[in-house]
């Protein structure tokens, strides 16, 4: 589904946009208009300029501008949807959608069911992690990793020979076929990250995409690190681990390190 023309019209009416950008940056009337520091731009002198006659924004030290969706896609790395969805919800607008084909629907409701089963087997993950005589908890203990840094990047743990991933998500009431389609369970009920620390992988907006998994027990029985499979929601070369906690901090200081592992990204 689409959301339709005129809730997107809706939204535009309603928004203010002093108030919206008000919510991630100090702003300060001046006049008709208001201005604050560059949240793109390290600054002492405000630069960034708020028109409300105008509906619009600009942020004369980077030479962004726009409305306030745009500003949100900025700022928050939100697509065109999740910004009008985000205001929809400041404003209690009612969403309207329009009717994809089929095909597409089905596409559609596929990658949104697959991603809300994906985002509960983390939870189940991380909740592992932290139970009392975790092996792993204490191994990532010894690396020097504190447990608010673990819980800020959703680190998990499956033991070896997990069962428990199919009857959490049967409990949970739902479909064991989005397991299988992801291969985080074979058709016997296997968990393949079992006896591995998981790590989530999300996209830009916080969703989760897959799992990386490094294998505890480093027998040489199997590889050292497992990822999800590639499918038309998860796609390794398309995304950097860690972006979603990091794209703030980029913009601010216009600086990014890149590093190879994920235990990489976590200790910097």
């Amino acid at each position: 589904m689409r959301i339709s023309k005129k809730t997107i019209a809706e939204i535009f009416s309603v928004a203010v946009i002093e108030e919206v950008i008000g919510e991630f940056i100090s702003l300060k009337k001046t006049g008709a208009n208001y201005k604050g520091l560059s949240p793109f731009n390290d600054e002492k002198t405000p630069s960034f300029v708020v028109s409300p006659s105008k509906d619009i924004w600009k942020d004369f030290s980077s030479g962004k501008g726009g409305n306030v969706v745009s500003f949100l896609m900025e700022h928050e790395q939100y697509s065109y949807p999740e910004a009008l969805l985000f205001l929809a919800k400041k404003y209690n607008i009612n969403i309207e959608y329009i009717e994809l084909n089929p095909h597409e629907q089905a596409k559609e409701n596929e990658r949104e069911a697959t991603g809300i089963v994906l985002n509960f087997i983390k939870t189940v993950f991380s909740k592992n992690l932290f139970e009392e005589g975790s092996v792993a908890f204490d191994y990532l203990k010894s690396r020097g990793f504190i447990k608010s840094t673990l819980e800020e990047f959703e680190v998990g743990w499956c033991k070896r020979g997990d069962t428990t991933i199919v009857a959490e998500t049967k409990r949970a009431e739902y479909n064991l076929k989005y397991l299988h389609n992801t291969r985080i369970v074979n058709a016997q009920g296997k968990n393949r990250f079992g006896g591995r620390i998981i790590f989530p992988i999300h996209n830009i907006t916080g969703q989760v995409l897959g799992f990386g998994g490094r294998i505890l027990d480093d027998t040489g029985k199997g590889v050292k690190y497992l990822n999800s499979d590639s499918s038309e929601l998860y796609q390794k070369s398309k995304i950097l681990y860690g972006l979603h906690l990091a794209k703030k901090h980029i913009k601010a200081s216009d600086l990014c390190y890149i590093v190879e592992g994920y235990t990489d990204v976590m200790a910097l």
